[in-house]
This record gives C-alpha cells, structure tokens and sequence, in this order.
C-alpha cells in the first residue's frame, strides 16, 4: 500500500458502482493491492490492471486512483490456484467461480503466491464452513494459529500434481521471460 504523503492528506480512489445493482462499493483501506496482468473475459487479450482486494471483493482498475471499472465478488470463488500450464504465462493463477474463470499473472514468483494466499484466505473467511467452525475448537486452535490456512471440507480435494510441480522453462517459447 503507497505511504501517506508528507502533509497527511492520503488520495482517494473513487467508489466501484456495480453495473447491475447499482450498489456503491468503497474500494479505499484495501487489505491488499497491486498490478496484475488479467486476461480479457471475451478476446482473450493480456491487459494489465492495478488490483484491489478489500474483504471478500477484487477489484480491478487501469491504473491506482481511478474508480475500479471491474470486481470478482470472491464469496462466490471456488479455488485460486496456480495456472502457468494452462495460461502458458509464467508467475500465472486462476481464479475460478463456478460460472468463470479468470485468468491473471503476476510480475513475480513472489508476488503470485502472495496474491494466491491473500485471495485463498478471503475465499476461506467468507465461506460457510469458516463461519461454522468458528465458535468451535477447531475454530478457536485456528484463532491460536493464525498463520494455518483453514480450507472448507468442500474445497479439500486429494493431493494433484499441479503446475508447480512440473513447470519447467526449457526452450518453451510458450512462456513469457
């Protein structure tokens, strides 16, 4: 997040007003934020847009104090994962909900597991299994071990080979350097 400017006054970014309801969201005091590349939902082409994640949105702009001109409503998300095979774009995730699936990359290795974590506890805190445990034991062990991602029994799948486990760079012109 930018530091405050000498002088106090930190600059505002304009609210997102969904398209279809009308509901003004405040995108300002983000929990996280940076510059994805997002494929385009329908050419398909790489654009590269400043992302804000405040509770269980995404939002997503063209630059960082312009009104967010999109959002991916992560209460409805299903898993974020990794997706450098399936974009053929290194530092690549998805993002999917059960009607879409959104595509973004990363300028880093870093920064992509950051946002995978980020993203994957907002899915985890809005889903209906979190809220259940969360008075219980193993809701409170997780209030004692914060830094333990809690995923929800319909999220828990047998372990896959993904593709971290195979990515390899050797000579594939697929991938972007």
């Amino acid at each position: 997040m930018a530091p405050i400017p000498p002088g106090g006054m930190q600059l505002m970014r304009p609210h997102f007003v969904d398209p279809q309801t009308n509901i003004v969201y405040d995108a300002n005091n983000s929990d996280f934020e940076g510059w994805l590349t997002k494929q385009s939902v329908w050419l398909k082409d790489w654009r590269r847009r400043y992302f804000i994640l405040k509770g269980s949105r995404l939002f997503f702009s063209k630059s960082e104090y312009q009104a967010p001109h999109g959002m991916i409503d992560l209460s409805q998300c299903t898993t974020v994962k990794s997706a450098d095979l399936k974009s053929k774009k290194r530092n690549s995730f998805e993002i999917s909900t059960p009607d879409t699936t959104f595509l973004l990359y990363a300028d880093t290795e870093k920064e992509k597991d950051d946002w995978i974590g980020s993203v994957g506890k907002s899915i985890v805190r809005c889903s209906s299994t979190y809220h259940r445990n969360a008075g219980s034991a193993q809701g409170a062990q997780q209030q004692q071990n914060p830094n333990q991602q809690q995923y929800p029994l319909s999220q828990q799948q047998p372990y896959e080979q993904d593709d971290d486990d195979i990515w390899s760079n050797d000579g594939n012109e697929y991938f972007n350097d």
